[in-house]
């Protein structure tokens, strides 16, 4: 593994050296499995360091049952992995914790939390199957044959097509009922489920319909009797499946493939998401972090009169509505990053602030997000190399046009194309290629998203937003931090719906409606974790609050522990892991063996 540089592969001195100790640990641990034998009582030179072997093996194992054990909507698959967790949770609570040095402490209470992570979401998705039973009470059996095959057991293509012939039955039945729970006067037998739990279910009758092709084509043509029994039950069976999951996501869901389809997310509720916040390392409960974020939303709002008055404007809003109409002609955006990359870089560069690996300077790139993909990307993001841009394109209608480009407008790339790009998350990635790979396991947005926001207000601080047009780009960003904390924890804990979710953006942060849609229809979509929203502005108030700390002057001293530059180049070298972990890294805390979290970050404690 190496980067190109002038047709050469050169692998840096630092990762040659981290490559050789994961090997060693990983060849030391693989030694002593062969053995019959658990970890030693005492940790290798290499193991002393961190765990890299032990993480590595772990997450090998986990792919490995990922990827052996595929049966959807299945008790039994979330049992393996939940056998897999519990007994590396009893590995890990053997491995002597005395000897083990801070960076190796550290990266196991990385992995024991991970673990408890895994398995309170496995309790999730077994609460999230029960709620779907009456909808897929007939999916055992089916769920039997799929599992006889992952066993290499012999198919009875007799027996199969009578599993077969039932299951069509009572998803017939299952038809039947959910169309009655339409009626006015439903019968007491109907079905009812809610938009949320319609859509879910949905989800899983695909996924079992998939599988189901997946285990006929394994057999058909190649065992002569197969296709004589299995035929015919299979083909009606996999019609049926896909008429209810259709019917079940247009006609209770309402989802049409229509622009005004309804916004439909799934919840966690509150105890869900306590659990979460507790994985990520965060002490505060959901309501203490709404009330942060309107705190700080306070803070935005203030600046946001002053840099409005400085413009010549009555408000906020009217200064937001000025620097919309400052957006680049069609075609120009891609220029306008390319000058924005340039200046921020050319600004870290003047003021030490952060390593900038001359690789890294050289290979971002920028990328267009297409008109279709602007549906739920609606602002720049970041796929590495890319910077990927999101402008009006031809095929929109005039209005889609104008609100594309009113809401990716010059003041509000000022501060997106150095988030996404350098120091941002292009420098970001680079880096954690480099130092501390193990530990991409552990990546959580509070780092990830939460560095990226630390320099959005560091830049900030240093004056890199200088004029008022400038400052009230980077406010709106701002804003929509404090508004994703609020909207997002609200969804999950069932007290904001998605039209007020969208209203919230609109009215209290500026966003064109078109954006603030796409906004919403990506929280709730299930491709983000939970708190992957409340993290951008959380995590950047962690990394914030530990910056201060440890580039201020030292209580003993006086003088900054830490540079600017020896700060963050310490962050990036710790991996993607919750600050609190990397603040006990830069602190040179020893983590005891009964460590929790603690770390009022917002309140200074």
């Amino acid at each position: 593994m190496g980067a190109e540089v002038g047709g050469m592969n050169f692998v840096p001195a630092a990762f040659l050296e981290l490559h050789r100790r994961s090997r060693d640990a990983i060849s030391l641990t693989a030694a002593l499995l062969a053995l019959g034998l658990t970890f030693p009582a005492r940790l290798s030179a290499a193991e002393g360091e961190g765990l890299a072997g032990i993480i590595t093996e772990f997450s090998a194992d986990r792919l490995v049952i990922e990827g052996a054990y595929t049966i959807p909507a299945a008790e039994s698959t979330l049992a393996r992995q939940e056998t897999l967790l519990k007994s590396w949770q009893e590995r890990l609570e053997a491995l002597p914790y005395d000897p083990l040095a801070p960076a190796a402490r550290i990266d196991w209470h990385l992995l024991r939390n991970y673990l408890a992570s895994e398995l309170a979401d496995s309790k999730l998705q077994r609460a999230r199957l029960e709620e779907m039973e009456p909808m897929l009470s007939f999916r055992r059996p089916l769920q039997d044959l799929l599992a006889a095959r992952d066993a290499r057991k012999e198919v009875d293509p007799e027996k199969a097509a009578e599993v077969l012939a039932k299951a069509l039955t009572e998803v017939k039945e299952i038809r039947k009922k959910t169309g009655q729970g339409k009626e006015k006067d439903p019968p007491a037998e109907a079905l009812k489920p809610s938009a949320v739990l319609a859509q879910r279910t949905a989800g899983a009758l695909d996924d079992l319909r998939r599988a189901l092709a997946e285990w006929f084509q394994f057999y058909d043509g190649f065992q002569p009797d197969f296709g004589w029994w299995a035929r015919q039950p299979h083909g009606a069976l996999a019609k049926e499946l896909e008429d209810l999951s259709g019917f079940l996501r247009r006609e209770i869901a309402g989802l049409k493939g229509e622009p005004d389809d309804p916004l439909i997310g799934d919840p966690i509720g509150a105890d869900a998401l306590a659990s979460q916040l507790s994985a990520e390392c965060i002490p505060y409960s959901p309501a203490e972090l709404v009330a942060i974020a309107e705190k700080e939303f306070a803070w935005c709002e203030g600046q946001m009169r002053q840099a409005a008055t400085a413009m010549g404007c009555a408000d906020g809003a009217e200064a937001l509505a000025k620097i919309k109409a400052r957006h680049a002609p069609p075609g120009g955006q891609p220029s306008v990053a390319v000058t924005e990359a340039i200046k921020a870089i050319q600004f870290l560069k003047e003021r030490d602030l952060v390593t900038i690996p001359p690789l890294a300077e050289e290979t971002w790139r920028l990328g267009m997000i297409g008109a279709a993909q602007q549906k739920s990307m609606p602002y720049a993001v970041y796929g590495s190399p890319h910077m990927m841009i999101a402008y009006a394109h031809e095929s929109m209608s005039q209005e889609e046009k104008m609100m594309s480009m009113r809401g990716n407008n010059a003041a509000f790339l000022h501060i997106v194309t150095p988030h996404e790009l350098i120091p941002g998350h292009h420098l970001q990635l680079f880096q954690s290629r480099r130092f501390s790979p193990q530990r991409q396991l552990f990546r959580t947005p509070f780092l990830v998203e939460g560095w990226a926001l630390h320099w959005e207000m560091l830049l900030w601080d240093l004056g890199y937003t200088a004029t008022p047009e400038e400052k009230v780009g980077a406010l709106f960003w701002r804003m929509h931090r404090c508004a994703r904390i609020i909207v997002s924890l609200k969804f999950h804990l069932g007290e904001m719906k998605p039209a007020e979710m969208i209203d919230f953006l609109v009215q209290r942060v500026g966003h064109e409606r078109s954006g603030a849609t796409a906004e919403v229809r990506r929280y709730i979509g299930g491709g983000y974790g939970p708190l992957y929203q409340a993290a951008y502005m959380l995590g950047g108030m962690q990394i914030r609050s530990l910056y201060q700390d440890l580039t201020g002057p030292a209580p003993s001293t006086g003088q900054p522990r830490l540079t600017p530059r020896q700060f963050h180049d310490a962050v990036l070298h710790e991996g993607a892991i919750p600050v609190e972990f990397i603040r006990a890294a830069l602190t040179g805390q020893p983590l005891p063996r009964d460590w929790k979290s603690g770390w009022r970050f917002a309140d200074g404690k």
